[in-house]
């Protein structure tokens, strides 16, 4: 085992410009399986592949209390959450978005009612009309997902704004991140005063389940840390509308898999899947070494921070061949390994700290990229660059078409139809 000693220098600077780009690039100046550097001013190490997964998501060794900066509590995830709790407090927290997002009934419901408000808005648009697909998914996500969980409809163009705010301004400084913080304060107030209520709310919703869900304590959570973690439902499902984008890329720039989607739904698994290997959406996740410990014969002292690098697994070419070909072949007919594919983190959702929403992510892209690649559109002249060192990241243009119409049902059945093109790739740096 050979450990990259990429840089003792802190590395603060260089991650917030870097982006995706940065821990890939540390990488490439060593030759092991971990990085050694330093972040905040904190002895950093940077681990990889499923074993290294295994490792970071076992509680023996680490802790995530005290681990996400302030600016990320602030705007992407809130304070006081599942995400900085360990042992039986995260276990019991958990345990309530367990019951709501990996419920296959509730996640089926959840990804239809989606692809419903979808369908109506591009019905209601005028003919010729300009669609931002990033946009569109954004709004026809919000829509459902608040029908979904239960909370009022009223200025909904306006609360998916806050939600992509959220999740657009934890990746970076100046206006964005003000703005998400903004956003966070504007939308726990609205939600603390709906949850303090929560006899008024539909019953068996979402919405009234957190308002009465006990912490390990056996205490009702006050109203506001229940706003917060009916976000954390609310503003990651809206997230999936940056997936949504990168699922239209993928369609312009591969247009055989429209043919598939139409033909055969069953291939939106394996294309949701390659979509969520391929494209960024968090570079890594981080905790604290809670004792000295061992990993493979090196040493990472207690305090230490250790990044679980996401991205560059999901293109680690020890995983995947031709990590930068986009193939979802690849996951036709193949079960996903839980600890190979770590878009959204690894290890087991019911006792860890994997996303619990991901099949949530994955029954909401593989249904709206089958309605997308039903639909018959131009893709105009438009900046289609993908930037890796901005977090997150997503088509610069948001990815517009204009001319949107369904196809009729001969056209569809015919694996040879492909959208009408006219645009320009300005380049995809990022991929």
């Amino acid at each position: 085992m050979t450990t990259s000693r990429a840089s003792f220098l802190d590395q603060t600077l260089n991650l917030l410009a870097g982006g995706y780009a940065w821990l890939p690039g540390l990488w490439r100046r060593g030759d092991g399986r971990m990085v050694r550097t330093r972040v905040l001013g904190r002895p950093t190490v940077a681990l990889r592949g499923p074993e290294a997964v295994r490792f970071f998501y076992d509680e023996r060794h680490m802790t995530r209390h005290g681990a996400l900066p302030e600016p990320v509590q602030a705007t992407l995830t809130g304070k006081r959450t599942v995400h900085g709790l360990d042992g039986p407090a995260h276990r019991t927290r958990k345990h309530l978005f367990m019951s709501v997002l990996a419920d296959p009934g509730r996640v089926t419901a959840l990804a239809e009612e989606v692809g419903a408000h979808w369908d109506r808005r591009l019905r209601d648009r005028p003919a010729h009309s300009r669609v931002v697909v990033f946009d569109e998914a954004a709004e026809a996500i919000t829509e459902g997902v608040c029908d979904w969980v239960g909370i009022p409809m009223d200025a909904t163009d306006a609360l998916a704004a806050d939600m992509v705010a959220l999740v657009d301004g934890f990746g970076g400084l100046g206006p964005r991140h003000w703005k998400a913080r903004m956003a966070r304060a504007r939308r726990e107030k609205w939600l603390a005063a709906l949850l303090a209520e929560p006899d008024a709310l539909p019953s068996g919703s979402v919405a009234e389940l957190v308002a009465r869900h006990r912490d390990e304590d056996g205490r009702i959570l006050d109203p506001g840390i229940a706003a917060t973690e009916l976000l954390n439902i609310v503003r990651p499902t809206v997230a999936v509308a940056w997936y949504v984008a990168f699922a239209a890329h993928a369609l312009h720039r591969w247009p055989d898999n429209r043919a598939r989607l139409r033909a055969d739904p069953g291939y939106a698994d394996a294309f949701a899947q390659e979509v969520r290997r391929f494209y960024p959406i968090a570079p890594f996740v981080g905790a604290f070494a809670v004792k000295d410990l061992t990993w493979q014969g090196e040493q990472i002292p207690e305090g230490t921070l250790v990044l679980l690098d996401l991205h560059g697994q999901n293109h680690d070419d020890q995983l995947w061949e031709s990590p930068y070909s986009f193939d979802p072949g690849r996951f036709t007919g193949a079960s996903v390994r839980r600890d190979d594919l770590v878009p959204q983190g690894g290890g087991d959702p019911h006792t860890g700290h994997r996303c619990p929403g991901e099949a949530v992510t994955v029954a909401i892209l593989r249904t709206l990229a089958v309605q997308l690649a039903r639909l018959d559109y131009m893709v105009p002249r438009q900046d289609l660059t993908i930037s890796l060192r901005r977090v997150p990241t997503r088509p610069r243009s948001g990815f517009v078409i204009t001319d949107v119409r369904e196809q009729d049902e001969a056209k569809r059945k015919s694996e040879a139809a492909t959208p009408r093109v006219r645009s320009r790739q300005t380049g995809t740096a990022a991929i």
